[in-house]
């Protein structure tokens, strides 16, 4: 099973953020998700809102967002010769981003940084045709998410546009911590099995190896967001703990990973 952590961009700067990357990277996580602060943000709970606001504050932008993820490629190209790549990076980010900067632009500049993929979660999938051609041609992939509350037959029509993975929400409701999965989530995956052939990564509320274990052989990744953001809260009013804080979520990650891929 895939590892994909997810990183705020800019939280509380993006010095911070690419440490973290750098340290999400070392511990072997297999893709990275950089979420695109927003200040409406869709289906994410008090701590990635939190984050949001925080990276926001301090004046970012979608560019430096972009420079600093291509800066990461090119310092590990150039300057660790038996290191591995770095893994691909998939961007979480509001159609409302994409539409102001155009979507030909973002998408550009997007696969110029280095990204592999979008996933834009208030872009209908079932409503995306005209995107998800602009997505393929630069050669990214646009990946969906499917929620419990989809109906099969809106799911089939999402499933038709979509590429790189599916991204199975495992609950109705906001990103968070939680101690268990629903039981209706075995079935959604059985099911999105059945109609499809890419991966299916699960994300909302994992936080713990033994939810990876609750998901083997149903699911071929988990995504975990909150549990790893709330681990760098501090640092946002304590800049001197972000090394102490980026050491404890490289440990997380390193039991994260030694789970999925077990």
């Amino acid at each position: 099973m895939a590892f994909m952590p997810f990183v705020t961009a800019g939280d509380p700067e993006l010095v911070t953020s690419l440490a973290l990357i750098r340290e999400l990277t070392n511990q072997g996580a297999d893709l990275i998700e950089v979420g695109f602060p927003y200040s409406d943000p869709i289906a994410d709970g008090p701590v990635i809102q939190a984050a949001y606001t925080r990276a926001l504050e301090s004046g970012l932008r979608v560019c430096d967002i972009f420079a600093a993820v291509k800066s990461l490629h090119d310092n590990r190209r150039s300057t660790t010769q038996n290191a591995e790549p770095c893994p691909p990076f998939i961007a979480m980010v509001s159609y409302s981003i994409v539409f102001r900067i155009g979507t030909e632009t973002f998408v550009k500049q997007a696969k110029d940084a280095c990204f592999s993929g979008l996933i834009i979660p208030d872009l209908p999938g079932d409503e995306a045709d005209e995107f998800a051609e602009l997505v393929r041609s630069q050669g990214l992939n646009l990946i969906p998410l499917v929620a419990p509350t989809t109906t099969p037959e809106r799911a089939q029509r999402i499933l038709q546009k979509a590429s790189g993975f599916v991204y199975c929400i495992s609950v109705a409701g906001t990103t968070g911590v939680r101690d268990h999965l629903p039981s209706e989530l075995k079935g959604q995956l059985t099911w999105l099995r059945d109609h499809t052939d890419l991966p299916l990564a699960v994300g909302f509320g994992i936080n713990n190896p033994e939810q990876v274990d609750a998901l083997r052989g149903l699911a071929d990744g988990i995504i975990v967001g909150s549990a790893i953001v709330r681990q760098m809260m501090p640092v946002g009013e304590e800049p001197q703990k972000s090394e102490a804080a980026i050491a404890d979520v490289g440990r997380f990650a390193a039991r994260m990973v030694e789970a999925t891929h077990s």
